[in-house]
């Protein structure tokens, strides 16, 4: 079964950057979009961002447009998330996931597969 594994997280000041990394492994994810999700203390799981496979489209949550950049190398299996302008509100456990989908159109966090990794700690202080 293939296992997503999360790492980069870290605890530091609002206004700081972050760069997670996912490696999947197993199973090849085959030629599927990749996602970030991320749960916050307290409350449920959300997809927040999605790459596409192949040409790479991408698709964000409202809250972290324009200050996370997802990408992808499938040479390495790898997907990551650069978040810059982190804010309080960014602290969550943040997750990898294949998305049985090519591209990220619509409600593309509800095609989630696989096991959930251990995720990765984002703590960011005010």
């Amino acid at each position: 079964q293939m296992q997503p594994v999360e790492s980069g997280g870290a605890s530091v000041q609002a206004g700081e950057s972050l760069r997670l990394s996912c490696t999947f492994s197993g199973v090849n994810g085959g030629d599927f979009a990749r996602a970030w999700f991320r749960q916050a203390p307290g409350k449920g799981r959300e997809g927040i961002s999605c790459i596409s496979f192949s040409v790479g489209k991408t698709a964000y949550q409202d809250s972290v447009k324009g200050r996370f950049t997802i990408s992808r190398d499938d040479d390495k299996n790898m997907v990551y998330l650069e978040m810059n302008s982190l804010k309080p509100e960014d602290t969550a456990i943040y997750y990898c996931a294949v998305i049985t989908r090519i591209d990220c159109s619509g409600s593309w966090w509800d095609f989630r597969v696989g096991a959930w990794g251990p995720g990765t700690q984002v703590t960011v202080s005010s």
